[in-house]
């Protein structure tokens, strides 16, 4: 067991104040002022910008000095009023981008209108209407935007006219819209070409798929709003994909072949916008191809490559092209058992592995073009920490570009990095940095701090913040944990525990950001005498293939026993009351609090589980068969982790909690658990928030920490 970078209260606490909800949580009134302060900054080709609610300013890299070029009131000034005599207001700059590196205009909108407004001649150049626009996707070489309207797919060009693309959209036929719930990487629905001629477009049907049966109860008489909801060796949706021409109004549809049970994911164009790259899957997700496509036909052009692995593969990039040879694009793969950069030619030949070893890329930022050189972020520093490489494309010289500490890039989907790749910034944190920006010089690894956030928490009683590692159950695997201490801790003394869970594949709780990644719940808990426990087990995200694959087939299983060799170490501190143990987690971590209730009701005496998986048979299609198979194909490992099976066991206190109208964790879960429980004769505790997905948003979020508060409160202390 290793110990690493404790984070200490700043004075003595009997002076400091203490913290609310109000102050903690997302939802709370005074949130906003208990986050580290931030700079929003965007690129103007090579020049870095600061961008306002009011104004927009450069920003001199080397001087740090500020000058204002734009303010929200030269370009209200600019647009005047409309037809009916109302101001045509902008409200925010914040989102305001700068799509042309020569030319000085920026990007700005509001709910009626989009416009690119010149900054040097102060006037509004040119204009899109967007009444009504959904799932927008707005296209800078041609001015054009993609959006759904009315469950129909439309394109409005350059000139403002608008063209219906789609028909028969309906909530069966759905246009533009991301599909495959989500899933392999994908966030939306629609693909323009590098030339911003041609959109690709995805056409889900799930006419076929079960409704489930969703309930309104907040119209006097409820109302029936069923959601399409494919479960687990259920008939799934069938997706195609479509291809928009601007110039000739023609839409074709890339002749891929029957799309039942097939994932078509990771779409991405030629340089020259002649040709789509398309990863599919099979259902089974044992197989994925790269095939090319004729986008002027439809036509299938090759299959350049191809993947197999007897459990899963999980592609979620897109091939990314070199933007200085068009014939050579970069391929990411987790075949050597860690997510790596694979160079190939437009033949399917591949040249090389980019970059190897015992660590994951995360993500491409970008390309420096002058060096050829990729930018990337990875763990390669520490399983911990995500930081900043620069790797050349010859031969695969890496170079770190930040400070080497922390976690780095933490917006890498925004453009942080300029046009032409030799500058970005980077907004990083470590244990006890809240938030830094430096601007980096990707050609030299020169850095410079522009930014650095005080701590928004001086003057408060704070825990103190620890982490370290243990091993898991298989006893070779490092497994990382944090721990929050009581304030005002007291090491001879004994304290209430809870150990907070998620444990699934795609998150990593533990890192070595500010106060080690704490939810600031535990600092809450922390406040009122609670020990909290964080353990990422076996089977959670960024450790490579092996690692998350131990779970596969038999959910909650090792995780459960990574876990428990997270409460043996507890036991081996003094200051942890080994008969108040609770536990504490949501949506995969409410499975993982139910399980671990139920399987050692001898262990946990609390638990609070939040949208909590029960069956896996009762969960989607593309994430339950990843890891699960289908129930058809795997009846022993879905009965296993079948915690119905289980309710018979509860001994503690269980306090179960979901919003009514969850179409993740659909409420099916807690329910049929409930009426387990009832047959059995056990005692849990059920709390439902009307109206509310799979998490709760707003206000109510308050009130939801507060209510699992409570609950420990009232039972564990």
């Amino acid at each position: 067991m290793t110990l690493m970078v404790v984070a200490f209260p700043s004075a003595m606490s009997a002076q400091l104040k203490e913290f609310s909800l109000e102050d903690l949580n997302f939802g709370g009134t005074n949130y906003h002022n208990m986050i580290p302060k931030n700079m929003y900054l965007a690129w103007w080709g090579d020049q870095l910008m600061e961008l306002d609610a009011e104004e927009i300013m450069t920003i001199d890299a080397k001087s740090g000095k500020k000058q204002t070029i734009v303010s929200i009131d030269d370009i209200n000034k600019a647009l005047g009023v409309d037809e009916s005599g109302e101001a045509k207001l902008i409200h925010s700059l914040m989102s305001a981008k700068f799509p042309y590196s020569e030319q000085p205009l920026v990007l700005v909108g509001n709910s009626k209108q989009r416009m690119l407004y010149n900054w040097q001649e102060k006037k509004i150049v040119w204009q899109q209407d967007r009444k009504g626009e959904t799932h927008s996707d707005w296209n800078a070489a041609s001015r054009a935007v993609a959006f759904v309207k009315d469950n129909q797919l439309f394109v409005t060009d350059t000139d403002n006219k608008t063209r219906k693309l789609t028909t028969d959209g309906s909530r069966e036929i759905v246009y533009g819209q991301s599909v495959h719930r989500d899933e392999f990487g994908i966030h939306k629905g629609t693909f323009w070409s590098n030339d911003g001629q041609k959109l690709a477009f995805y056409r889900m049907d799930q006419s076929m798929v079960t409704d489930y049966p969703q309930v309104n109860t907040f119209t006097r008489i409820a109302e029936y709003e069923p959601d399409k909801y494919p479960m687990a060796g259920m008939t799934s949706h069938k997706v195609t994909v479509g291809v928009y021409d601007l110039k000739t109004d023609q839409t074709v549809y890339l002749k891929a072949g029957d799309p039942t049970d097939r994932y078509f994911t990771n779409i991405a164009w030629s340089p020259d916008s002649r040709l789509i790259y398309m990863i599919e899957l099979n259902r089974d997700q044992t197989d994925f191809q790269l095939n090319t496509y004729d986008a002027a036909t439809g036509e299938k052009i090759a299959t350049l490559y191809k993947e197999h692995h007897d459990k899963y593969v999980h592609p979620v990039t897109p091939v990314t092209f070199l933007p200085w040879d068009n014939t050579k694009f970069i391929l990411q793969s987790e075949k050597d058992g860690y997510n790596h950069l694979y160079l190939f030619n437009t033949k399917g030949e591949q040249l090389k592995q980019l970059t190897s070893g015992q660590w994951v890329v995360l993500d491409i930022i970008g390309f420096n073009e002058s060096k050829k050189n990729v930018i990337i972020k990875s763990t390669e520093s520490s399983p911990l920490q995500n930081n900043i490489y620069s790797v050349s494309i010859s031969n695969g010289k890496r170079t770190l570009l930040d400070n080497g500490r922390g976690v780095h890039a933490a917006y890498s989907y925004s453009p942080i990095l300029s046009a032409s790749g030799k500058m970005l910034f980077d907004h990083y944190s470590e244990p006890s940095v809240p938030r830094n920006i430096d601007i980096i010089n990707t050609t030299t690894a020169k850095r410079r701090e522009i930014f650095s956030a005080a701590d928004p928490w001086q003057g408060y009683n704070v825990p103190k913040y620890q982490s370290g590692s243990i091993k898991a159950a298989d006893g070779k695997t490092d497994l990382y944990y944090r721990i929050v201490y009581p304030v005002n801790f007291d090491n001879q003394k004994k304290y209430p525990t809870v150990v907070y869970v998620y444990g699934g594949p795609g998150t990593r709780n533990v890192e070595a950001r500010w106060h080690w990644a704490s939810r600031s719940w535990e600092t809450y808990m922390a406040q009122k005498g609670y020990l909290l426990f964080i353990l990422d087990n076996r089977g959670s995200s960024d450790r490579g293939r092996d690692f998350e694959q131990a779970t596969f087939r038999n959910l909650g299983v090792e995780e459960m026993k990574d876990q428990m060799k997270g409460v043996e170490y507890l036991k081996t501190l003094k200051c942890v009351d080994q008969e108040r143990l609770g536990v504490h987690g949501w949506s995969y971590g409410g499975f993982m609090t139910t399980s671990l209730m139920t399987t050692y009701p001898d262990v946990f005496k609390v638990g609070v589980a939040g949208g909590p998986v029960i069956n896996w048979e009762w969960y989607e299609v593309m994430y339950g068969e990843r890891y699960m198979d289908t129930p058809q194909a795997n009846p022993e490992g879905y009965k296993n982790s079948n915690l119905i099976n289980k309710a018979k066991n509860l001994k503690g206190k269980l306090q179960i909690i979901t919003g009514m109208n969850d179409p993740v964790v659909v409420p099916q879960h807690c329910l049929q658990f409930l009426n387990a429980c009832t047959e059995a004769g056990t005692q849990p505790d059920f709390f439902v928030y009307p109206g509310e997905g799979h998490n709760m948003m707003g206000h109510k979020s308050v009130h939801l920490h507060e209510r699992i508060t409570q609950y420990f409160e009232d039972y564990l202390k």
